[in-house]
C-alpha cells in the first residue's frame, strides 16, 4: 500500500487579502477568489483519489473547499468535514470564524440561495466539530506559537490515525506552516510564502507513530514552485526544521522518497 498521502491547499483569495482590512468580519472569496478555485477544479488531476476533504471552519475556506474540490465531494462516499484546527493563526476579525450556531445559518441559507450551484449536497457538509469558543482565540487556540504547535501537532496526529489513503485540507497560509514544519518563512506568526489556492502533496515521514506523526514534503510538489532562498523562522522549541541544511529533515526526505518508489 502507498504511503497515505496529505494535499494541503490554501484558500482563494478573500475581500480582506484584496483590501488588506483585516477587520472585515470572516470575508468570503473574491471574484478572483472563485476564479482561482474554478482554476484549480478544472487542472486538478486527482478528483478521483480523494477520499476525504477537511476544511477550516472559516467561510472562505469552506468555499475554497466546495469550488475547488466539487467533482470530489460529487462522490457520496467522500465526506467534507470542518476542523477548528485548521483555523487561521491571528486574532483579527478576518481570521475569526462565525460562533457555531450563526455558522450553521449560514450553511444553510447558502444552501437554499444554490451557492454557485456546486456539483454536490451543499448538507453534507459536517459542522458537528466546531465547537462553541473555537474562534475564541484562548486557550488551545489562541494565537499564541506553542498553542499553535500543539494543535498542528494535534491535527497531523488525527490524520495519522485515520483510515483514507488521500486526505486533502484547505485552510490557510500561516497555519500551514505549523502543520508542515515548514520554517521557511521570516515569522509564519506575521505571513506566509504560501499562495492563494496554492496545493502542496505531503506524505508522513517514516519515523511517524500515534501521537507523533510529521509530514514530509514529496519531490514532485517541490518541484512545482522555484526553490525557496529566504530567511528561515527559528521556531522555539525542539522540532523538525525544514531546509536543505538540515540532517534531520534530508534523512526523512530519503526514506520517504525511497518509500514513494
Amino acid at each position: 500500500m502507498p504511503p497515505k498521502k496529505i494535499t494541503i491547499v490554501r484558500h482563494g483569495q478573500g475581500f480582506h487579502n484584496l483590501t488588506h482590512n483585516y477587520d472585515l468580519r470572516d470575508p468570503l472569496l473574491t471574484p478572483l477568489g472563485h476564479e482561482q478555485c474554478a482554476q484549480l477544479s478544472a487542472t486538478y488531476p486527482n478528483h478521483n483519489t480523494v477520499d476525504l476533504i477537511i476544511a477550516s471552519p472559516i467561510r472562505r475556506t469552506i468555499q475554497t473547499a466546495a469550488f475547488s474540490f466539487g467533482p470530489a465531494l460529487a462522490r457520496p462516499e467522500v465526506p467534507f468535514l470542518l476542523d477548528p484546527k485548521l483555523q487561521e493563526l491571528g486574532q483579527h476579525d478576518a481570521d475569526r470564524g462565525l460562533d457555531p450556531e450563526d455558522l450553521k445559518t449560514w450553511l444553510e441559507e447558502t444552501e437554499k440561495e444554490g451557492e454557485k450551484k456546486v456539483p454536490f449536497d451543499w448538507a453534507k457538509i459536517d459542522a458537528s466539530g466546531v465547537e462553541e469558543g473555537w474562534n475564541s482565540k484562548k486557550g488551545y487556540y489562541a494565537y499564541e506559537a506553542n498553542a499553535i504547535h500543539k494543535r498542528a501537532g494535534d491535527m497531523r496526529a488525527s490524520l495519522f490515525q485515520r483510515d483514507e489513503n488521500h486526505i486533502v485540507l484547505v485552510s490557510h497560509g500561516a497555519i500551514a506552516h505549523f502543520l508542515t514544519e515548514d520554517w521557511q518563512i521570516s515569522d509564519p506568526m506575521l505571513g506566509t510564502n504560501w499562495s492563494n489556492c496554492e496545493i502542496r502533496d505531503y506524505v508522513f515521514s517514516s519515523s511517524s507513530m500515534d501521537g507523533d506523526a510529521h509530514l514530509v514534503e514529496t519531490e514532485e510538489s517541490k518541484a512545482r514552485r522555484a526553490p525557496y532562498e529566504g530567511p528561515v523562522w527559528e521556531a522555539p522549541w525542539d522540532a523538525v526544521r525544514s531546509g536543505d541544511k538540515d540532517e534531520h529533515v534530508i534523512q526523512e526526505i530519503k526514506e520517504v522518497e525511497g518509500e514513494t518508489k
